[in-house]
């Protein structure tokens, strides 16, 4: 196995819950209005330190989005999501002597299937209680935290 290089962040920042490993800053924060299965959720135009999963069409809330979950690459920890890109068939026509021919060709397209949710794509999703904030505090569980308008089921 190879040797883990961690980014060291300054500023503040958000951190594993579990090793206080660096995944984003204050300023890369998006939105703190997400919600998951187990509370809330943020959205973060950057994060660091994770390791990608396999991408997956995933209903949620908002609707069908292509996504990869993120973990922790220092620990290992799930900690969210990414919302990614996918490769869509597009259909490519062209005649050729009276006579229809079909060409099929990927290629890469943001994938959210609702058109309001494109400027998820791109973004991650750090579930709440799996980081400390800021001031160091850690989050719990949001067990009475109704799910409205959240973005997974």
């Amino acid at each position: 196995m190879g040797r883990l290089f961690v980014i060291d962040l300054e500023g503040l920042v958000y951190s594993c819950k579990h090793c206080q490993t660096h995944f984003a800053v204050t300023n890369d924060l998006i939105s703190k209005s997400f919600h998951c299965k187990h509370g809330r959720a943020y959205l973060f135009d950057n994060v660091v330190n994770v390791t990608v999963g396999e991408k997956e069409h995933r209903a949620m809330m908002t609707g069908w989005h292509t996504v990869a979950d993120i973990f922790c690459v220092s620990c290992g920890s799930l900690v969210g999501w990414k919302y990614v890109q996918d490769s869509k068939l597009i259909l490519v026509n062209k005649f050729r002597c009276n006579s229809f021919v079909a060409n099929y060709h990927f290629l890469p397209q943001e994938i959210a299937y609702e058109k309001s949710q494109k400027y998820k794509e791109g973004k991650f999703i750090i579930e709440r209680f799996k980081v400390l904030g800021p001031d160091g505090g850690g989050y719990d569980v949001d067990q009475d935290e109704p799910m409205i308008g959240s973005d997974e089921e």
